[in-house]
């Protein structure tokens, strides 16, 4: 039974600014407010999992990840536990998508069973890492 939705910040939440360090650009997407109220609504917990590989790579701090973070959650409201990557796609963690480590991760942070929880996201790895920690897949059209 679905108990969570695991939302991918970039492209799902907000309009994707590559390496976003300046909460002034975070927009949310079109929808998004809306698709999170029927959510909210529906009793459902939220988490966001989010790759920030920028940190690794130097682009942005981890402050400036979690100050744009908060900006998103004063536009779209509360959205549960920010599991967030740092790494590079060359770091080999498990937390990075499209490894199970921040669905995984988040899915314990809500005390609900993997397959109890919707992964959403838009592009292949988010897809990827639900199917690797056993949860349903949730592929939303580019913008």
């Amino acid at each position: 039974m679905l108990q969570a939705v695991l939302l991918d910040r970039d492209g799902t939440l907000v309009v994707d600014v590559p390496y976003n360090g300046d909460p002034a650009r975070v927009e949310p997407m079109p929808g998004a407010a809306a698709a999170l109220g029927r959510l909210r609504a529906a009793g459902l917990s939220l988490a966001v999992v989010s790759n920030q590989s920028g940190i690794a790579r130097g682009y942005v701090s981890e402050d400036e990840v979690a100050a744009v973070n908060r900006r998103v959650e004063e536009l779209l409201g509360p959205l549960g536990p920010w599991m967030v990557c740092p790494h590079g796609p060359q770091d080999g963690c498990a937390c990075r998508k499209p490894r199970p480590g921040l669905v995984l991760d988040a899915a314990a942070a809500l005390g609900v069973a993997p397959r109890d929880c919707a992964v959403v996201g838009d592009i292949g790895a988010d897809v990827e890492a639900a199917r690797a920690a056993g949860s349903r897949p949730v592929l939303v059209p580019p913008r």
